[in-house]
């Protein structure tokens, strides 16, 4: 099956929506080039493609957020026009973007009929009718929450299932879901899942945008790819090959997904015995409670656990983020450390790359040159004055090797796709030549191309001599990766395992339990 054939892969219902033609250009650059796009009735429809591929400007011109240059919108076989996002949502079309549209403070009810309350006479909000609609669309989804209550007080989890009631408050028959998953833990997950084939056997169509390859094979039906702003095929989930839906994705083969190179360990760069950090509200309860490990020079230490299992907590005291309330003997390179500060923690050759690029990892409104040389002030400044050109000497090497894809080291770093902005990140570090590095979620929100070039790039450093403490929520990918996993549990280590007996079922059955597995 080529490419262009699968495009033509017959729509098993009758099409709900027909996007034909669509074109997109921001200034100089064009988003889409006439993009087609037929969505049936009732199904769950992948919609899948590196960063920058163009899924975002589409799904915002369907929803009504942008205007097309050219092209027409057929809902329900009349062309329809979606100028504003009120419109789409009176059509029938809804969308729920990865980062949640929720306000805090707000009730759960309030956030799910936000600017569409009940009312009664003289405008007045119908408060009751709107918590029981409220509560009648939480249960539809079988989730059991107070709706009187902050929608703060609930789960990452529990706000995505109001995201989707807030969405079916409007009625919509078609829900376009971005990355909806990001966030959310494996149980999360699955129990999203089985309300999205719910919502599929009630009739209404799901639009599914992921970077993950399992969740497109576990849970749609069709799938279609986009690339540089085009789409190259629609085919069924069931007849795509997943090496071919990468090939599409990227233009090219990937002939090793993860490219995990075998080092001889080197000497030990990272010690912690008994690191403890207590709550900062006190009570008595132990964020991390007498933590052990280590790290070898060329070694990628996997720590795994479920959420609230102390796994980023560890990493930031490692990185001097709770200050003097760390408690526990760190060596780095063989000697005592004390790191009460991220500067101390820099100078001792450590990095830390959050989980949060945008909110922790990067300045975006600042260039591509000036995030990468953050860390390296030292380096590139003389007498309080940064030198560009020494700017420039460092940084190019790191653009190159890296693959940093940008019109210019100058244009701001909020403009890159997501991979790209990953790596400028990554760059930052590299750059202040640490001994160990901590990576928590390295590939979190970027396409599969980008994530195998982060692999490769974790292999050469730990092939260099590095030592790699690693984060990830997809557990093939820390698998794949790490020499040796480390389990967490609620701060505690339950686990250790390495070669063969590291396998997913052992890593989550350690997550979830107390006692060390042996």
């Amino acid at each position: 099956m080529s490419m262009r054939e699968s495009s033509d892969t017959p729509t098993p219902r009758r099409p709900l929506l027909s996007m034909r033609g669509i074109r997109k250009a921001f200034g100089g650059t064009t988003a889409l080039r006439g993009v087609d796009l037929e969505i049936a009735e009732g199904e769950i429809h992948g919609l899948v493609g590196e960063n920058g591929a163009g899924k975002s400007t589409l799904m915002r011109i369907l929803s009504g957020a942008l205007a097309p240059d050219a092209g027409s919108i057929a809902w329900r076989g009349e062309e329809v026009r979606l100028p504003t996002p009120q419109a789409a949502l009176a059509a029938g079309i809804a969308m729920i973007h990865q980062e949640l549209s929720l306000i805090p403070s707000v009730s759960v009810a309030g956030n799910i009929f936000l600017g569409h309350e009940p009312r009664g006479r003289f405008g007045v909000v119908k408060v009751g009718l709107m918590r029981r609609r409220a509560a009648d669309l939480m249960a539809s989804l079988s989730t059991e929450v107070d709706v009187t209550r902050p929608v703060e007080d609930y789960s990452l989890g529990t706000q995505q299932m109001v995201e989707v009631a807030k969405a079916l408050s409007h009625s919509a028959s078609l829900i376009v879901m971005d990355e909806p998953t990001s966030s959310l833990e494996e149980a999360e997950t699955a129990k999203l899942f089985e309300v999205i084939r719910d919502l599929r056997a009630r009739g209404v169509t799901v639009i599914y945008i992921s970077h993950k390859m399992e969740e497109i094979y576990e849970l749609c039906d069709r799938v279609t790819v986009l690339r540089d702003g085009e789409r190259i095929g629609t085919a069924a989930v069931s007849e795509l090959p997943r090496e071919e839906l990468i090939q599409w994705m990227v233009g090219r083969r990937i002939e090793q997904f993860f490219p995990k190179a075998r080092v001889k360990p080197g000497a030990e760069v990272l010690r912690v015995e008994g690191l403890t950090l207590d709550s900062e509200h006190g009570g008595g309860r132990r964020i991390l409670d007498g933590v052990s490990l280590s790290v070898r020079a060329g070694e990628i230490v996997g720590l795994a656990g479920l959420r609230g299992s102390g796994a980023s907590e560890l990493m930031g005291a490692l990185f001097g983020r709770y200050g003097g309330r760390v408690r526990g003997r760190v060596q780095i390179g063989g000697k005592d450390t004390v790191v009460t500060s991220p500067a101390a923690a820099m100078a001792q050759g450590l990095a830390l790359l959050t989980d949060d690029r945008k909110a922790t990892g990067l300045v975006l409104p600042m260039s591509v040159l000036h995030n990468m040389t953050l860390a390296s002030l030292d380096r590139v400044a003389r007498a309080g004055v940064i030198r560009r050109s020494q700017e420039l000497q460092l940084a190019q090497p790191l653009v190159r090797n890296l693959a940093i894809r940008a019109d210019s080291v100058d244009v701001e770093v909020s403009s890159l796709s997501g991979g790209n902005q990953q790596k400028v990140a990554l760059a930052k570090w590299l750059m202040a030549q640490p001994r160990v590095l901590l990576l928590d979620e390295p590939t979190r929100g970027i396409d599969v191309g980008a994530k195998t070039e982060i692999y490769h790039l974790m292999s050469r450093l730990a092939a260099e001599g590095r030592g790699i403490l690693l984060i990830t929520s997809e557990l093939p990918e820390l698998l794949a990766m790490a020499d040796r996993i480390v389990v967490l549990h609620r701060g505690r280590v339950t686990a250790e395992l390495s070669g063969p007996e590291a396998t997913q079922e052992r890593v989550m059955a350690a997550a979830v339990q107390e006692a060390r597995c042996a």
